[in-house]
Formats: C-alpha cells, sequence, structure tokens
C-alpha cells in the first residue's frame, strides 16, 4: 500500500526552502526517520516520517520552497526481505511457513521532543493536549519557543494520551520525554520453530542492494549540500568562504555547527600561507584567570545576545563601515506630537517621536531607493526592493531584538505609532514569531529614551545602511542675526561603503532632517 508523506504543521503559513533532503528512493525508514530539513529565515527544522516504508519517491529538491500540506515523499509498504523455507529430505516436497501475521496492540509509548535544529533547551508556551485526549498522527501538542522563533510540535504516534510529563514554562530539548501516549504499535510474532526429521536448510532471499546499501548522509560526502549543517550555520560559511567539506562537525550525527565553522577559521587565520602574511592574522585571544585578582562570578549570555553578537561580528568584519553624523531641528515638530499626543492617548496609543522618524524615514528611502537595496552574494549586482519594510530595535530584558513593520511607506503616523506599540509589547514578552522580524529593509536604532549624543550603529545585514537616533537637546541656533534655543535631534547614519559612498550618505541626511524639521513635509 503506498503512502503519501506531507509537510505538518510548521508554525508558518510561509512557504520555506529544503536545504537538504536526508532520505532517497530505496531507503527502508521507520516512523521519525529525518527526511528533510526544512529553513525560514530564523530558524532550520527536520521533518520526520509519519510512516514506515520503502522510499518510492521523491517529490522535492534542494531549494524547493514549500508550504505545509505540499507532498515530501511517496512510501511504499515494505514487502518481507526473508522467506523461511523448510525442505523436508525424506518426502522431498518443499514447505514453506509464511510470518505470522501482524498484530496490532495497544502500547503505552513515550513521545521525545524530535530534532529542532538546536542542542539547546526552549520554552514550552503552549499545551494543546491533556490526559485521556484522542490523538492522530499530526496532532499538535505543543508549541516551543527559543528566543528567536516558535515552532509546533506534532504528533508521530495515534492513540490516547495517558500522562503529560511537562508544563507551561518548562524548558526541554531534543530527545526530552513529554507524553505517554496509549497507541496501537505493530508487533510482529517470533517465527515458529520447525520441527525436523532430518535435515533442514533455512535459505536467506538477497535483499535488494538499494536497501542495503542505504544510509544517512553524512559529511563524509564531498557536497557541501550533502553535508549535515544547519541554515545559520551554511550562511556563516558561505559568508566566510568557507567549504564545509573542510570543516569536522562536532554535532550530533557529525552536524557542523557555528562554533565548528569560527573554530576553523581561525585555526585557519593562524597558519598565514606566507611569512607576509603573518603579521596580519588575527590574534589569539589571551585567557586570563581574573579569579587571581579578586571574587568573580561568571553568566552566560542570552540566546539573543549570543545570536545578535555572532551576527553583528560577522557585518562588522564583512561590511566596511561608514557613519555620517547630522542633527535635526525638531522644535514644531515636538510642539506637534505633544499637542496630538494628548488626543491620541485617549484612544489609547501612545504617539512618539519614533513614529514621526519612521514616517519621514519612509519617504527618505522613496527618494534615496540606494538605502533601500541589498548587494548580491557575489558582490556584483544590486538588489533593489520594491517594498519598504523597516525594522525598529528594541531594547528587553533579554537582549536587542528587531521587528520588523511591514510596507511602513503605506502606514500613516498614527498607524506607525500603533504598530510599533504592539511589537514592542510583543518583543517584551517574547511572543515575537519569525514573521515579525524577517523582511527588513532597513533598521532604526533609538537611544533618545536613554541618553547619548552620537554613537556607531552596526549595519543589519542584508540591509545596508542602519539610522541611529541619540537623545534630543535643546542648542542655541542662530537664526535671523541671533542665537535661538532649539531643539536638535542627533543622527548618526551607518552604511556599507561598498553601495553608498559620502555624497549618498550626506545628501540622505540632509534629506531627513529637512523632513523633521518641517513636519508639513512628511505629510506630503
Amino acid at each position: 500500500m503506498e503512502q503519501i508523506i506531507k509537510v505538518p504543521d510548521i508554525g508558518t503559513n510561509a512557504k520555506v526552502d529544503v536545504i537538504e533532503i536526508l532520505v532517497k528512493v530505496g531507503d527502508k525508514i521507520e516512523i521519525d526517520t529525518p527526511l528533510v530539513t526544512l529553513e525560514s529565515d530564523k530558524a532550520s527544522m527536520e521533518i520526520p516520517s509519519s510512516e514506515c516504508g520503502i522510499v518510492k519517491s521523491i517529490e522535492v529538491k534542494i531549494g524547493d520552497k514549500i508550504e505545509m500540506g505540499d507532498v515530501i515523499l511517496h512510501l511504499e509498504a515494505e514487502e518481507p526481505a526473508v522467506k523461511i523455507i523448510k525442505q523436508d529430505v525424506e518426502s522431498h516436497e518443499p514447505a514453506v511457513a509464511e510470518p505470522p501475521p501482524k498484530v496490532a496492540t495497544n502500547t503505552l509509548q513515550t513521545f521525545y521532543i524530535p530534532d529542532i535544529g538546536s542542542s539547546a533547551s526552549v520554552d514550552i508556551i503552549e499545551i494543546f493536549v491533556k490526559a485521556g485526549d484522542a490523538v492522530d498522527i499530526d496532532t499538535p501538542l505543543l508549541t516551543l519557543e527559543s528566543d528567536k522563533a516558535s515552532m509546533e510540535i506534532p504528533c508521530s504516534i495515534k492513540g490516547t494520551i495517558q500522562t503529560v510529563l511537562v508544563k507551561l514554562g518548562d524548558k526541554v530539548k531534543t530527545g526530552d520525554a513529554v507524553l505517554t501516549i496509549l497507541g496501537e504499535a505493530k508487533s510482529e510474532a517470533p517465527a515458529p520453530i520447525t520441527t525436523q526429521t532430518s535435515v533442514s536448510t533455512i535459505q536467506t532471499e538477497k535483499i535488494p542492494q538499494t536497501i542495503k546499501t542505504s544510509m544517512a548522509i553524512t559529511s563524509s560526502e564531498s557536497t557541501d549540500t550533502m553535508i549535515l549543517a544547519g541554515p545559520a550555520a551554511r550562511r556563516l560559511a558561505r559568508a566566510l568562504g568557507v567549504s564545509l567539506s573542510a570543516v569536522k562537525g562536532s554535532g550530533k550525527k557529525d552536524r557542523i555547527t557555528l562554533e565548528d565553522i569560527e573554530q576553523y577559521v581561525r585555526h585557519r587565520m593562524q597558519q598565514p600561507t606566507s611569512p607576509a602574511a603573518s603579521p596580519f592574522s588575527l590574534p589569539v585571544s589571551e585567557f586570563i584567570d581574573f579569579s587571581k585578582f579578586g571574587e568573580i562570578e561568571t553568566q552566560s549570555l542570552s540566546k539573543i545576545k549570543r545570536l545578535s553578537g555572532q551576527n553583528l561580528h560577522r557585518a562588522w568584519l564583512q561590511i566596511p563601515h561608514v557613519t555620517q553624523f547630522d542633527e535635526a531641528d525638531i522644535t514644531d515638530l515636538e510642539a506637534f506630537r505633544k499637542d496630538q499626543g494628548t488626543i491620541f492617548e485617549k484612544e489609547g496609543v501612545k504617539l512618539t517621536i519614533l513614529a514621526f522618524i519612521c514616517k519621514a524615514v519612509a519617504r527618505a528611502l522613496q527618494q534615496f531607493p540606494d538605502f533601500n537595496a541589498s548587494l548580491s552574494p557575489d558582490g556584483q549586482s544590486l538588489i533593489y526592493k520594491k517594498y519598504i519594510n523597516i525594522g525598529i530595535a528594541v531594547d528587553t530584558p533579554a537582549g536587542l531584538v528587531v521587528p520588523v513593520i511591514k510596507n511602513a511607506c503605506q502606514l500613516s503616523i498614527r498607524e506607525l505609532a500603533i504598530k510599533m506599540g504592539e511589537l514592542s509589547q510583543k518583543a517584551r514578552q517574547k511572543s515575537l514569531t519569525p514573521a515579525d522580524m524577517t523582511g527588513g529593509t532597513f533598521t532604526i536604532s533609538s537611544l533618545g529614551g536613554i541618553g547619548g549624543t552620537a554613537f556607531t550603529p552596526i549595519v543589519n545585514y542584508p540591509e545596508v545602511a542602519i539610522l541611529g537616533v541619540s537623545k534630543s537637546s535643546i542648542q542655541p541656533v542662530y537664526l535671523n542675526n541671533q542665537f535661538v534655543p532649539r531643539l536638535m535631534l542627533p543622527l548618526s547614519l551607518s552604511y556599507d561603503h561598498r553601495v553608498i559612498d559620502g555624497a549618498q550618505g550626506a545628501r540622505f541626511t540632509k534629506f531627513l532632517s529637512s523632513l523633521l524639521s518641517d513636519i508639513r513635509k512628511i505629510m506630503l
């Protein structure tokens, strides 16, 4: 009987990339055998099989974009590979003893967290079932959340929930037990022992070579696409020009991790190819035992800070940064904001200066499309985006996150203020989804509520520019032959010098400053 394996609920309606195919036609697979690895912009996951059998056909290939419900492959029920044949020497009549039929029995089974693409513990934020509930294959059981993404875990066993071993807020990782299920398990009785009057022979049919040679893909394969590595590790390898075949994986099944690639690069940089290159190699960080000088305490970085640190480090090394400083006279804008803010507060909307800045930036990006583009991976062309999605850096107790306001140029200042409030609240409650944090074309980082006069923000790759906003202050400005007090807003624009030159940077901040200095221009 043929079985069709489809993409289960992966926690998003968007299409995701197929980056690994872990089986091939002819492979014998069991329930929970990993079939493919899918990658979104923020996370990856292996899709396990919900049935057992032999792969008949694979309907996807590496690079395809698929979504929930799409067919991955077709399975064919496995035919018995071994037959027991009894031959009575006296009668010379072959007697074939077929194996007994498979019997469905109810057994208590434990459901474990499947491979979620990370060895770190993640939070349980939703539990959809309870003891006594009947579940089928692909029934959603619970939702897991990391600092960057969330995903639903589907059931791979048909039966009835007996006990739930976890609770909301617990941290779990791949391989942890979460449920016990009284389900249908296929069991096969042992072959009966045959009596022999003289001599019996046992003949074993040859198992097809395609089944014998089917193995999981490992890092011993020659091409990068056939090496086990997560999407973040692949992106880092591509960015640094590292061949995955040269890296030894330290993860499960020799999976290559980010740390493996970083260790490989550090090792290579410590071994210059020529004496002339030696002075330019990055020095090895020296270990310092700080406890020799006094009492210390060590605390692990949050996942957000670790991941952000890796991305920022990569962007700082890869992108030639230039920062353009400017300021805008927002005296009239602030008076208008305070006047309208009172009205907005009655409607439950907080009107901040950031909403006006976001509107002005959207206008500036329309005027200067290079700032809304991305450089192609080979550095030979510029990819212009016909949409404007602005990321807003939000400070949370766990670290910095950047939710994205989609189609910001089409929103009014009031709508921008509402959207900012919603995303900021979700960020602080750790309820942002991958869709909330992807697709950005330009980022704004505002420290106005904290202080400072200027800073040099790091470009949020693959974007090419980022605007830093510092705290406004009253400054003496010479107008009409006299100095008058004006409220000045410091602006710090960092950009990729491969795409944007200094003249473009100065024109951008000048245009942005003119919009913020005259509220009427923003409204046009």
